[in-house]
């Protein structure tokens, strides 16, 4: 056992306290930002904010580039998400949750592949990375999801669920291990998330089908 630890936690003996302190609060603050996200609670986005603008950063010193530019993404979507949450359609009083039609779905998958595709010649050609298609991966597939959360789309947990769960070896081989049981925690949150808006979908389904 303390050979498995001394080998998840060894890396940090040479970081700064300054790098270690940040990982630690950007932890801390991804956690609630999920969390609140699985209660459809609108504090899913300041806490993000905090998160993802230091995620741009110990992204960078670990070299994942494709990370670094999603917690940048993910920084920016976060405040139009704010927006659009509180901004919903005049006749709702809150922008309600949906699930994808056809095409939709298509729409979706389309734009992760576009996207994987293109990143991953970046990332080979253009930048240093030593994980360059795991990167590109987890990066596009964390675009669509978040792109598809700030809309309200059930199928948003389906993409997080796939990303988390590719992200706890990739982290693990980066050496940030705390990021990695994050990702792993993230991983539950998610399948939690996509069962209860699920629920919530086909309860307001019900709900507007009675009133109708």
């Amino acid at each position: 056992m303390s050979e498995i630890i001394d080998f998840l936690f060894a890396p940090y003996a040479e970081y700064s306290q300054l790098d270690i302190w940040l990982e630690v609060i950007g932890v801390i603050f991804g956690l609630l930002s999920v969390y609140f996200a699985t209660r459809e609670n609108i504090l899913v986005y300041p806490t993000g904010l905090i998160s993802t603008g230091i995620y741009v950063y110990v992204c960078y010193t670990a070299g994942l580039f494709g990370d670094m530019g999603i917690n940048a993404y993910y920084f920016a979507m976060s405040i139009y998400g704010w927006y659009m949450w509180t901004r919903p359609a005049e006749e709702k009083a809150v922008l309600p949750i949906s699930m994808h039609n056809q095409r939709e779905r298509i729409l979706s998958i389309s734009l992760f592949v576009l996207f994987y595709l293109v990143l991953a010649f970046v990332l080979v050609n253009f930048t240093p990375s030593t994980v360059p298609y795991i990167d590109a991966f987890t990066t596009s597939i964390f675009f669509v999801g978040m792109w598809e959360m700030a809309r309200k789309k059930v199928e948003n947990w389906v993409y997080w669920i796939i990303g988390d769960l590719v992200s706890v070896p990739l982290y693990i081989y980066k050496g940030l291990t705390l990021t990695s049981i994050q990702f792993l925690v993230f991983t539950a949150l998610a399948i939690k998330g996509y069962i209860e808006w699920r629920r919530k979908y086909k309860e307001e389904n019900e709900l507007s089908a009675v009133a109708t």
